[in-house]
């Protein structure tokens, strides 16, 4: 189609520096993710098994205080069911006296390592006397050793409670000897000394601190290791970025496994295959809008400097440097258009009835040159598309045909739906495009072998803007040859249907 510029060879590559780590930070050091993790997994798991220690060493608490309770009330219990139905083994009849009644009892009882039992006889007021086993208590003051405490307990008007003293806490439960007639000077007194049961909870509560302190340890050991393989092509990651510079973008990250690191991997890899294109697409840019700059300019220039004092001479180097100069401003003018298409307001879709946009590309065709113009086809629904950038891109179509046929050769113009795919094309007779020609005239200032054997006077971004044009709408353009000799192009427009009445 249009004319063919050889291929220019990419910008030359200096050598490669690394880029800056940008982490790097000389006024302030920075904690790794690794440590930061690790800490937080510390901070967590230290206060998980503190907190099971804690509760461990409260439900043991309960449970000695359970059975000391469960104990004391079996005490008192048997004792109060030996008052009720037991008899003296002297005389085989009830006891009638509280000593009596005390000793045999006592005499009969096994008692805990940890528990006293005794009988406390006497007058309220006055230091009951005390009736015991001979057992000796591994405590620092027992019950048997305390007037104090024994007068606390006989003289209680409760049948249980708790002494709070100095040396030891005492748990303890009574039940009073009823004697006929009188009020009761006997009691039996059942008391626990709870420090050893509660010393062994602590050594409990100690020991699962030893192994949790030792569980955490080896956690943190395993979780470093572990957290370094996960964390590993994270590095990999920064490493790579901190790599990259502008002239050399091909570094890639080893892909390992189907997890979140290895979708973070692939993710980057994508984003470096599309920030290589930019660059590239970048380059090839500007090499290509510089070469074809440059040789207005240079022509421009030119002229200017042989210009002489001959008024038809100066008369035609004007005229000559305005053409030049109007071929750079259409040059600029689409470099912008085509800068613009990487907007996401290049085109701006609206209900239209394609049939009548048809037509009027059609009209506005006809002016192009002195061609045998045919509207072909009209496709009569209505469609969500930019109408003014579609018929810059058809009227682009139609001057390329222009420039590749001769005065009197046919060019057809319509549209046509095909499926859920609306299709704009403009069918020439001229020679046809080069099989080779077919995958570049597409791209920027690239121009195929011109049809009639000519260059063609473009720059090369005709058909550029015209691409850039159906892929706004999310379509293609599709080239293929016209029955009888030509080439048709056509627009193929994913667009959807506007619904009737919609369109102006």
């Amino acid at each position: 189609m249009t004319t063919t510029t050889a291929a220019r060879a990419p910008t030359t590559t200096g050598r490669t520096t690394a880029a800056p780590d940008p982490t790097a930070d000389p006024g302030r050091r920075r904690v790794s993710a690794r440590v930061r993790i690790l800490l937080w997994l510390l901070l967590v798991m230290a206060l998980a098994l503190a907190a099971v220690a804690m509760t461990t060493r409260s439900f043991l608490l309960r449970d000695v205080d359970n059975r000391i309770n469960r104990l004391l009330t079996q005490e008192t219990g048997e004792f109060a069911n030996f008052e009720e139905r037991g008899g003296d083994p002297r005389t085989g009849r009830p006891f009638t006296d509280a000593d009596r009644l005390l000793t045999v009892f006592l005499e009969r009882q096994y008692p805990d390592a940890d528990e006293e039992l005794m009988g406390l006889v006497g007058r309220p007021g006055a230091g009951p006397r005390q009736i015991r086993q001979p057992h000796d208590l591994p405590v620092a003051l027992p019950l048997h050793k305390d007037p104090a405490a024994r007068r606390h307990v006989f003289d209680s008007s409760e049948s249980s409670g708790v002494l709070q003293r100095p040396r030891g806490e005492i748990r303890w439960a009574k039940v009073t000897v009823a004697q006929p007639g009188r009020a009761p000077d006997a009691a039996f007194v059942v008391a626990f000394h709870p420090e050893r049961e509660r010393a062994r909870v602590d050594s409990v509560f100690h020991t699962l601190l030893v192994i949790s302190g030792a569980a955490l340890l080896l956690t943190v050991g395993i979780a470093w290791g572990v957290a370094g393989r996960i964390l590993a092509p994270v590095r990999v990651v920064r490493a790579a970025a901190a790599q990259l510079t502008e002239q050399d973008l091909t570094r890639r990250i080893p892909v390992h496994g189907h997890d979140d690191i290895a979708a973070l991997a692939e993710t980057f890899n994508g984003m470096l295959d599309r920030l290589e294109r930019a660059f590239a697409a970048q380059r090839e840019f500007v090499d290509d809008a510089g070469h074809e700059l440059r040789t207005p300019i240079t022509i421009v220039r030119g002229h200017l400097e042989l210009m002489g004092d001959d008024p038809a001479e100066r008369e035609e180097t004007v005229r000559l440097v305005t053409d030049e100069l109007d071929r750079m401003s259409r040059i600029v003018e689409d470099l912008l258009l085509l800068a613009k298409a990487e907007r996401p307001d290049f085109v701006s879709p609206e209900p239209v009835q394609v049939a009548e946009l048809t037509a009027d590309v059609y009209v506005k065709a006809r002016t192009l040159g002195e061609r045998d113009w045919q509207l072909a086809e009209v496709a009569d629904l209505a469609a969500e598309l930019d109408p003014q950038r579609i018929t810059q891109a058809m009227v682009q179509l139609a001057q390329n045909a222009v420039q590749h046929t001769i005065t009197g050769q046919t060019i057809r113009i319509g549209s046509r739906a095909e499926g859920t795919d609306l299709e704009l094309y403009v069918a020439d007779s001229g020679p046809g495009v080069q099989p080779q020609d077919a995958e570049v005239i597409f791209e920027r200032f690239r121009r195929g072998t011109a049809r009639r054997g000519t260059r063609g006077s473009g720059a090369g971004l005709g058909l550029a803007i015209v691409k850039a044009i159906a892929e706004g709408h999310r379509g293609r353009v599709r080239l293929h040859g016209t029955p009888g000799g030509g080439a048709t192009f056509a627009l193929v427009l994913h667009t959807p249907r506007a619904p009737e009445g919609d369109s102006p």
